[in-house]
C-alpha cells in the first residue's frame, strides 16, 4: 500500500522545514508521498517549502483554510491511505507508525490519534480541553458515537472511505465535518493514544474560540444534511 501524508501550511516559517524533515525521516510501514500545501502564507513558508526536495507542492494564491487545502491535496494524492499532519511541532511524526500499522487489518478504515487517551497529557489551555469534551459529548448525542478527540490533527483513513463523501468546510470546520460524515457513512473510528506538545499563541497557535463555536454549528448542520 501507499500512504499520502498531507501537510497544510499557513505562516509556519519557523517550523515547517523541521516538520517536513522529521516526516521524511520516519520509516513508515508503507511507501509514502508527502504533499505540502502552502495556504497563501504571508511569511517565508513558501520559499522554505520550495527549497525542499522529494515532496509534492501545492500553492493557494490566497489563504482559504485547512479544509480547503486538504481537499486540494486529496485530489492529487495517489495513496491508498491518507494521513493528515500539521506544520507545527505539536505532534510527533514517529507516531505515524503505530497509526498506519493498524491498516494492515483490512477491516479498519479510519484511525484517529487521540491526545486525551494519553494519560500523561496535560492541557495548556483548559478552555479548549473542556471545549473538546463538550464536542465529544455533543457528537455522542447527535450521532450515537463517542469519540474522545474529534479535533485531533492525526486523522488517517483509507481513500475509499471518501467515495461517497463530499467535503465542503474550508477552515477548521473540516475536523467535525469529516468526523460526522465518517460516522454517518457507517465507518467505525478507531482511536489510539498519542503524545502532544501544545504550543502557545505567541508561538503561532491559530485555532480560537470562534472555531470551537463553528465546530458546534458544523456538527448540528451535518447531522441533518450531507
Amino acid at each position: 500500500m501507499k500512504c499520502s501524508i498531507i501537510i497544510p501550511v499557513y505562516n509556519e516559517e519557523k517550523t515547517v522545514a523541521r516538520v517536513i524533515k522529521s516526516v521524511k525521516e520516519v520509516k513508515h510501514p508503507f511507501e509514502k508521498e508527502i504533499i505540502v500545501v502552502n495556504d497563501g502564507s504571508k511569511d517565508n513558508s513558501a520559499k522554505i517549502i520550495k527549497s525542499t526536495r522529494d515532496i509534492i507542492y501545492i500553492e493557494n494564491s490566497v489563504n482559504h483554510g485547512k479544509g480547503y487545502s486538504i481537499r486540494k491535496a486529496i485530489a492529487k494524492a495517489k495513496g491508498d491511505i491518507i494521513l493528515i499532519h500539521d506544520a507545527d511541532l505539536e505532534y510527533d511524526p514517529r507516531e505515524h507508525i503505530k497509526i498506519l500499522k493498524l491498516f494492515s487489518d483490512s477491516k479498519i478504515k479510519v484511525v484517529y490519534g487521540s491526545r486525551f487517551l494519553n494519560k500523561s497529557h496535560h492541557p495548556r489551555y483548559h478552555l479548549f480541553y473542556f471545549g473538546n469534551i463538550g464536542l465529544s459529548f455533543l457528537t455522542k448525542i447527535l450521532f450515537r458515537h463517542y469519540i474522545s478527540d474529534m479535533e485531533t490533527c492525526y486523522k488517517a483513513f483509507r481513500r475509499e472511505t471518501l467515495k461517497d463523501i463530499k467535503l465542503h468546510e474550508d477552515r477548521f470546520g473540516f475536523e467535525p465535518e469529516i468526523t460526522c460524515k465518517f460516522i454517518k457513512s457507517g465507518f467505525k473510528i478507531i482511536e489510539i493514544p498519542i503524545s502532544y506538545k501544545s504550543r502557545s499563541y505567541k508561538e503561532g497557535k491559530k485555532i480560537g474560540i470562534k472555531d470551537g463555536l463553528r465546530a458546534v454549528l458544523v456538527l448540528l448542520k451535518y447531522r441533518f444534511v450531507n
